[in-house]
């Protein structure tokens, strides 16, 4: 099993303190989730149904032709390599692990390219996986760049996967408008922008035949009836919507110059995170850790993904404790 961020409970039995006295930043979510509405009891109490306007609410906040909704975008990413045969797959890396694995523990030939190695691969290619913007090093791509990829790959009848799990900041890059086209694949994450992870929806965005055949590899009731009523609650807040962009954008910048000033220029990040490569990767994760504040750690490169604090009084001990480090390690 690979390792993710948000394992709270592990750390906190790792270092002895209790998980409400942490501040976790290991994991890019919005820290402040969306209100759940009430769920009808009926939808508790009965098999889910597919005409509730779930599916509706999602193509219109996606801008999407249609959807499959998946049981979290980790269900797709799995299944995704059973709609083909053995074939050739390049990762743009570094990103999400479970992209480069799930397509080799499927038997493929998998590259991990970095990005100025994509052109030189690309016609050697059956699948390319994007994740845009990347995680963790927030790297953003044109939706031009990423449809040219995408014509040079089906017309071979390659496919584009992109991974548009931290979009929702940004939707004037998205591909969601283009996925109806054969051969180009986007995946949506629900949890991170509404900060609602726990409830474990996602949706890929695709052409009618893809849709179809990966619906069957998902099987029926993969999204339970109360995550429906509240998935289709939250798509439709376009007020809320706003209300989260604002904040998101205006605590990502503030994480950035808060990073700056403690000597910790981030090298990148989006609108739910920021990440810094360092040579001090390791110890800084540690020493932070010990002070109940919980970083993501990528010790294949030496850096760390910083999550969003929630409020004033978050981002004041994230900087004490970093001044602290830097006092210590001078």
């Amino acid at each position: 099993m690979l390792e993710h961020g948000g394992r709270l409970r592990k750390a906190a039995l790792d270092y002895g303190i209790a998980e409400a006295d942490w501040l976790d930043l290991s994991s890019g979510l919005a820290p402040w989730p969306f209100p759940i509405p009430e769920i009808p009891l009926r939808a508790w109490a009965r098999l889910p149904e597919t005409d509730d306007g779930l599916e509706q609410a999602a193509c219109d906040y996606y801008g999407a032709a249609q959807v499959l909704p998946v049981a979290g975008s980790q269900m797709a990413i799995q299944l995704l390599p059973r709609l083909r045969r053995a074939g050739k797959v390049g990762v743009l890396s570094p990103c999400y692990a479970e992209h480069a694995e799930a397509w080799r523990r499927s038997g493929y030939i998998v590259r991990e390219v970095l990005e100025q190695e994509v052109e030189f691969f690309l016609d050697s290619l059956d699948v390319l996986v994007v994740v845009n913007p990347n995680n963790p090093t927030g790297l953003s791509l044109t939706p031009a760049r990423l449809l040219d990829w995408h014509a040079r790959l089906a017309q071979r009848g390659g496919w584009l996967v992109v991974d548009e799990a931290f979009m929702d900041n940004t939707p004037q890059l998205s591909l969601a408008p283009y996925a109806h086209q054969v051969g180009l694949v986007v995946l949506r994450s629900f949890g991170k922008f509404f900060g609602l992870a726990g409830v474990r929806l996602g949706f890929v965005l695709a052409e009618r035949k893809l849709l179809k055949l990966l619906a069957e590899q998902v099987g029926p009731w993969a999204v339970s009836g109360p995550t429906r009523v509240l998935g289709t609650a939250c798509l439709q807040d376009t007020e809320g919507h706003t209300r989260q962009r604002i904040r998101s954008d205006e605590a990502s910048e503030r994480l950035a110059a808060l990073l700056t000033r403690c000597g910790f220029a981030p090298q990148g990040g989006c609108a739910l995170f920021q990440w810094l490569i360092t040579e001090h990767a390791e110890a800084l994760h540690e020493f932070l850790a010990r002070r109940g504040i919980l970083l993501r750690l990528f010790s294949h490169n030496s850096s760390v993904r910083f999550g969003l604090p929630a409020d004033a009084a978050q981002e004041l001990r994230l900087e004490q404790a970093l001044q602290a480090f830097t006092k210590d390690n001078p």
